[in-house]
């Protein structure tokens, strides 16, 4: 954490609505220099939160309609199961290259991230504060991701197991790879599933299994040296992921700031350890807004909210040097135009907050 200064600086969430890889990189590098990242892009089924990483679980199918799930009936599955965790142990024993193993992307999930390395290796200026990389979040696969009678995976405690597994090893790998090149690595759980915790729809979840699976792969994202952050692009109960040891909490302050505040010990707390809060202030859901909103009526609204953490105690300058300055969700669900507006209100808010 003392190595990465914040500082205010431009942040990306990761999907855009574009077809090509390094267009979408160039755009990304273009806007977010200090800390970019590399792009998803939902057009193409395999970049899809389940889908991109759902290569290497055991188990995992996908039907002639184009349903994926994992089948754990099959007369394969033990061997397979089996072969995970042997591959597991290999990586993280007994020195096996992770590089080389299941955890990392196939060809076809992984063209956004193997284009963003490309295009950061041919830099010659090499300017980066870090490099950001993202996976769908534990809580997020595990509750989307069905076994073959429909039941979401996270129920099943072997197949969660092994998602997480497979899950943070992915995360390690990602910043791994940007460790080696001499770059600070953030690598985000992107956690929509976190905004239906503690409702109906999860009633029997407990608060310490959602930690455990954040835990873990957090973990693995620090013994790369990295940080892990998480985005979660709704409300949530954002005291137990205050607590939770995460290094950056990435919040859709457009929009949700009033219950995020809720929470005031427990912000000091997570300031004080050195924590980085995520302003998600660039909203992302409605074009109206997107086209609406100014840099200097979004600075407003910040400005608005960092007045409230001062009231909690929270030192000004303290807070600033530990911002981001984000869009409140990716961007891959709308049109190009309002996306290309959303980095530019983006990079441009970072601007006149530090300057």
């Amino acid at each position: 954490m003392t190595k990465f200064k914040a500082d205010a600086l431009p942040l990306l969430i990761g999907s855009l609505p574009m077809k090509d890889h390094e267009a979408a990189t160039r755009l990304i590098l273009e806007f977010t220099p200090e800390i970019p990242l590399w792009a998803q892009l939902p057009i193409y089924k395999e970049e899809g939160m389940a889908y991109q990483f759902l290569p290497g679980m055991p188990g995992f199918t996908e039907s002639a309609a184009g349903k994926l799930f994992i089948d754990g009936t099959g007369d394969d599955f033990d061997a397979e199961y089996l072969a995970f965790y042997e591959e597991y142990l290999a990586v993280t024993e007994a020195g096996q290259g992770l590089e080389t193993s299941r955890f990392t992307f196939t060809p076809e999930t992984g063209r956004g991230f193997q284009e963003f390395i490309r295009q950061v290796d041919l830099d010659k200026d090499q300017n980066f504060k870090a490099l950001k990389g993202q996976i769908t979040g534990p809580f997020t696969f595990t509750t989307s991701v069905t076994d073959n009678t429909g039941k979401a995976i996270f129920y099943n405690e072997q197949l969660r197991d092994a998602a997480v597994k497979h899950l943070a090893m992915n995360a390690r790998w990602q910043a791994r790879t940007f460790k080696s090149r001499g770059f600070i690595p953030i690598i985000f759980l992107d956690e929509p599933a976190l905004a239906g915790f503690g409702t109906s729809g999860y009633i029997t979840v407990t608060r310490q299994e959602v930690t455990e699976v954040l835990t873990e792969v957090m973990d693995a994202v620090h013994q790369e040296g990295g940080l892990a952050g998480i985005h979660v692009c709704a409300n949530t109960e954002w005291d137990m992921l205050l607590e939770s040891g995460i290094d950056i909490i990435n919040f859709d302050a457009y929009t949700y700031f009033d219950r995020f505040i809720l929470y005031p010990d427990k912000i000091r707390a997570f300031i004080q350890r050195g924590g980085i809060i995520a302003w998600g202030i660039v909203p992302t859901a409605d074009e109206d807004d997107i086209f609406r909103e100014t840099q200097e009526t979004l600075a407003q609204k910040l400005e608005e909210q960092i007045r409230e953490l001062e009231r909690l105690g929270i030192d000004r300058t303290t807070l600033i040097s530990q911002s981001l300055i984000t869009p409140s969700c990716g961007t891959g669900a709308i049109s190009f135009d309002a996306a290309q507006r959303v980095l530019s209100l983006t990079r441009d808010l970072s601007r006149k907050i530090r300057s």
